[in-house]
């Protein structure tokens, strides 16, 4: 058997920004690695990745498409159709080559396995077993709100998750939408995790947190983050709404964001509203962090991570911030599995109800750490989500 784990040509892997599929892309390549498996990582091509023993095949596209475009506007767009075509014809070329190897191609974009079966013909498929993780948020959501934004934007997700042998679902409301209003499936349709590496998100011990919030420049402060692009549906703003009536009460609280800007337009909404409500100094945007070591030390200066999304498929940055030993904040709008291992609100009462009798009393705030890191040893290592999709009957 033969394995080609495909990331989507966003950014290059190893990502240095954040870059939720890619992480996901490598992770399950390098526990299929580990467990032995023949498998090979599908990517855009760069010549300035960093080394390290990963077995590739690199997909050339012209240098003009080699960035990363953060803002996902029309050159994102162009970029997407370009690597997707170019790695279509990649794919044709390495199937060709193999003889009797039972094949298995893992996508985990609309786009690159949309081209692939647009360019790919009946003897190519036949020598193929296609297995298709839908990653996308917008199925998340209420089927008569989203089903026009899903029909008109997300026709090649349906095209692909409609022709894969096997199709992977990352929660429930996302499951139940597809299964009931996507019509008839070629292959089996199934719910499955995502990860967290815990050798690289983990506690800090009390020594490194406090050099970690000297660099940052917040000693003596306590600390509450959101990490995510900055727009709309990461709803930053409304994690500092939550968060006001605490900051009122207590000047050593600051909140601390990070993500890549995908709206201008909204990061200065943010920045009008901490002017007019006198927490300019207390709303502090820390950039783009890169993955890794870097982001988790971030994680460890918080109290507590304020999670307000509308709208997520999995968070990948709820897992890292569970690992890195802090409570999680979710709104109870976001419906799935993981979040039980969150501290859940539903309106401001309920949130300021578990900052101050939880997040800020510091026995409550141990057992909710403790429980959690319990919680993602047990059911969120890679090796225990990689051997979910090993299972290919």
């Amino acid at each position: 058997m033969k394995y080609y784990e495909i990331a989507t040509g966003y950014t290059p892997i190893p990502a240095k920004i954040g870059a939720a599929t890619e992480i996901v892309a490598e992770e399950l390549y390098k526990s299929f690695r580990d467990q032995k498996l023949d498998v090979v990582l599908v990517d855009i091509e760069c010549k300035t990745r960093e080394e390290n023993d990963y077995k590739f095949l690199e997909v050339k596209v012209p240098s003009i498409f080699q960035g990363t475009d953060i803002s996902l506007g029309i050159a994102h767009k162009l970029k997407r159709v370009v690597y997707s075509i170019k790695l279509a014809k990649t794919l044709k070329r390495e199937i060709k080559g193999q003889r009797d190897e039972e094949i298995f191609l893992h996508f985990h974009n609309q786009y690159n396995m949309f081209f692939f079966l647009l360019f790919s013909n009946k003897k190519i498929r036949k020598k193929v077993n296609l297995i298709y993780t839908n990653h996308s948020y917008i199925w998340h959501g209420e089927w008569d709100k989203i089903k026009g934004s899903v029909r008109r934007k997300y026709f090649q997700e349906i095209y692909s998750m409609k022709n894969a042998d096997k199709v992977y679902i990352l929660n429930e409301k996302a499951y139940e939408n597809i299964k009931k209003h996507v019509g008839k499936l070629k292959g089996h349709l199934s719910l499955v995790n995502n990860g967290v590496n815990t050798a690289i998100y983990r506690p800090l011990t009390k020594e490194e947190i406090f050099d970690v919030k000297r660099e940052y420049s917040l000693e003596g402060k306590k600390i509450f983050i959101q990490v995510g692009s900055v727009c709309e549906r990461k709803n930053q703003l409304d994690a500092i709404k939550l968060l006001k009536q605490i900051m009122e009460k207590d000047r050593n609280i600051v909140f601390c964001y990070a993500g890549g800007v995908i709206s201008g337009d909204y990061k200065r909404q943010i920045d009008i509203f901490a002017k007019e409500n006198g927490f300019a100094d207390r709303i502090i945007y820390e950039g783009e962090i890169e993955p890794g070591a870097t982001l988790n030390r971030f994680y460890n200066i918080a109290e507590a991570m304020v999670f307000p999304s509308k709208a997520e498929g999995f968070s990948l940055v709820i897992l890292e911030a569970m690992a890195a030993g802090i409570p999680v904040l979710v709104d109870k709008k976001l419906d799935f599995e993981l979040a039980g291992s969150c501290l859940r609100y539903g309106d401001i009462g309920e949130f300021i109800n578990e900052v101050e009798h939880k997040v800020l009393n510091k026995d409550m705030r141990q057992e909710i750490v403790d429980n959690a890191l319990g919680v993602i040893k047990k059911r969120y290592s890679w090796d225990a989500i990689s051997r979910e999709y090993l299972k290919l009957d």
